[in-house]
Parts: C-alpha cells; structure tokens; sequence
C-alpha cells in the first residue's frame, strides 16, 4: 500500500499519468475509464495509479462530505464487471491537507489490455485517451504467460485450426469490443485473437487454454475434463436405477445454453388450483438457482492437472453440483459462500462469461441462488468444500 506521505506527494503534484482527481461520484463512467487507464499502465511505471474523489481539478478541496455509500460504490468498480479483465483496486477514505478525500488505489494488469465497456483506456501524461492499434499491440506484449492464471496459458500442442473463427467473429468478438471500435478495426484475424486473450502472441499463435474453452472446436481434444456430465437417478441413492445420462461438451457457449436447456427440461412444476383463485405453478427448483449454481461450478473449477468434469447428479429429492478444485485465494472453508469472499481461479475465463452474458456480477451467484430458493420454498443450499473438490446440494421444494 501507498504510505499517506506518498498520497499526499501525488495528491500535490498535479494531474499525471499516475493521478487523476475527481470532485464527486456524478459521472461513475468517467471514474470507471480512470480506472481502466491506470490498470493498463501504458507508460509501464510498474506502479499503482491513484484516483482522488473529492478534489477540483486544481487539487482544491471539493466540499463532498464522504461517506459509506459513496466507499461502496468505489469499491464495486473492482467486481462490476464493467471493467475486465477484473481490476485490483482498494478503496480508502483519507485525510490529505486537512480534507476528507476518498483514494482508489489501482493496481497494473497482469495480463493487459484491460477494457471498459469493450474499449481499452490509456494515460499518458495528464490525458486520458482510447488506445491506437498499436498501442493496444504494445499492452499485449506486456504479457508473461509464466506469471498468469492457467487459463492464459498457451497450449502447445494446439493451432489456430482448433479455433473455431465463425464462433469467434460472429458470437464472442461483438460481445467484447464495442460496434464504434469493430467499425476502425483492421486488424487481421490472428491480432485480433491476441488482443482478447483467445491465443498467445508469436509466430505461430498459440490458442490458449481460456482460447480453447471459449472458441475452440473441441476444447476436451486438450482440456479433458471441459465438459458436464448429467445424470438423472430415480430414487435418492447413487446405486438407484438411472433414467437419462448425458455429456455436454463444446465450447462455453455452446456449453452453457445445452446445461440451460438440460436444466430446465428438468424441471417439473406443480399446479395448486384449491388454496387461491386463480393456479399457481410452483417448480421443484427455481431454474435461477440451478443456473448459477451450474455456472459457478464452470467457472470456479480447476481445469489444471484434472480429467474430472463438472458433475450435475439429479436425484428424486435433491440436486448435487460437483467440480474439481476446492477453495481458491482468498476463499477459505470457513468463509466460503459468505458475502465479500471471492476470488478466480479462472479470472479470464470469468470475463468471457461475464462478456457473453452469462454473469451479470461477480461475487453475487451465491447469493442470488440463497434468494431465489427461500422464495420459491426451497430449503438453503448446502454446500461441502473440501481441498481438492467442491460440491452444492440443492433439496425439492417440499
């Protein structure tokens, strides 16, 4: 962390490729892009930009009394999912000259460029600017793939022939930057590619792993365990007989709208026509619920040093979610599911889901599962973390 001596030095100093001031929170847009800027860290400093709310531009005092709320909506800029991939930012309220300033402190990318609503922000010096072509070519450059998560790791026995392009150009690309963008784009396909992560840049590109699960042809030809395996039991032990398996396989598009489909095809629902005028229709589970709990399990499991795939077990009074790869970072057993513990094993993999518009916000699934199942009857989730595995257990409504 910046020492107050430090923040006060960059407080003083004016605006710069490091400092940026802020007199209030009325346009979060334009803190967001700040945000962007300083976490693609295009003069490479190797240091953390700061973000001063509560300043005119001239460093003087705006007169915004600073409060929780206002903390809050700082803070969420780091799990909004507005700017990906996920900025480290940390939050404080400060007195700098004898003020009450909020400071958001923003940490370099590791794996650069870091885009805001699918455009990539730059600072140099005091200007805050959209990033030329070339100066996107050199953020990428900035990458080592040795100190990235595994799902930015290039697979070397993969082409640019495993990569399926018509997914890629008509389904992920005008997800991830924006149409004014695509329409000044001339790039070639393979830096494209690049620039969003799908391949490692050199000669020849190299697909990488989050690449291969995202717009590969058949990402379980180099990840074996990509895929969900459903099985459908009738009765409530694993030995009862079974009444439907299948594999769902493919990339994450693919993947996550046949498990949508799989899910609610499941679903049975109860019409009550005596204890109200008029029916109510009551399903066994909330489809919400079973969505984001499936998703997680996608999105948080480990894919490294595994061939176990995700599980989905549907017995008659309950439903069991398993994926390879216990608690992650910051979570913990002890403090798994509880609001502000979260962390990604998978932090671009992530990104592409939330670009694809499978996550609405980061950190909130669980949460949003607990909600829908007190609402729809159901009995909380349950869940069982171990070191190497996790599991959700979901029970029938009564």
């Amino acid at each position: 962390m910046l020492t107050d001596d430090q923040l006060q030095i960059l407080l003083t100093c004016g605006e710069a490729d490091r400092v940026e001031r802020k007199r209030d929170l009325s346009n979060m847009d334009a803190i967001r892009m700040a945000v962007c800027a300083f976490a693609n860290d295009m003069p490479d400093h190797k240091q953390p930009g700061v973000l001063f709310v509560g300043v005119e531009d001239d460093g003087a005092p705006s007169g915004i009394a600073i409060n929780d709320q206002h903390l809050l909506q700082l803070s969420d800029i780091g799990t909004d999912g507005n700017v990906l991939p996920l900025p480290h930012v940390i939050v404080q309220r400060k007195i700098l000259n004898g003020h009450e300033l909020a400071v958001v402190v923003v940490y370099p990318a590791e794996a650069p460029p870091v885009r805001f609503k699918g455009t990539v922000w730059i600072r140099t010096a005091s200007r805050r600017a959209i990033a030329s072509q070339q100066q996107e070519n050199i953020l990428a450059e900035k990458r080592r793939f040795r100190d990235v998560p595994f799902d930015l790791h290039p697979v070397s026995r993969a082409t640019l022939e495993d990569i399926d392009m018509d997914l890629f150009r008509q389904v992920y690309l005008p997800q991830v930057v924006s149409p004014e963008t695509l329409a000044q784009n001339h790039r070639t396909p393979n830096e494209q590619l690049a620039a969003l992560r799908m391949v490692a840049a050199g000669s020849p590109p190299i697909p990488t792993v989050c690449g291969l699960l995202v717009t590969g042809k058949c990402p379980t030809d180099f990840i074996p365990g990509a895929y969900i395996q459903f099985v459908r039991i009738v009765g409530m032990e694993i030995n009862d007989p079974i009444s439907d398996s299948r594999e769902i396989r493919g990339p994450l598009p693919r993947l996550l709208s046949e498990l949508d489909d799989l899910l609610r095809l499941n679903i049975r629902t109860a019409t009550d026509f005596t204890t109200a005028d008029r029916e109510i229709r009551q399903p066994d589970y909330p489809m919400v619920a079973l969505v984001q709990i499936a998703r997680n399990a996608v999105m948080h499991r480990s894919y490294e040093n595994t061939n176990a795939p995700v599980r989905i077990t549907w017995f008659d009074d309950r439903v069991e979610i398993q994926n390879p790869g216990g608690p992650f970072g910051q979570v913990t057993r002890e403090n798994f599911g509880k609001p502000g513990a979260n962390d990604y094993r998978n932090s671009y993999l992530a990104e592409a889901m939330k670009y694809l518009g499978y996550v609405q916000r980061f950190g909130f699934g669980i949460e949003l599962a607990r909600r829908e199942l007190q609402l729809n009857g159901n009995p909380p989730p349950e869940f069982q973390v171990e070191q190497f595995h996790l599991a959700a257990i979901l029970r029938k409504r009564p």
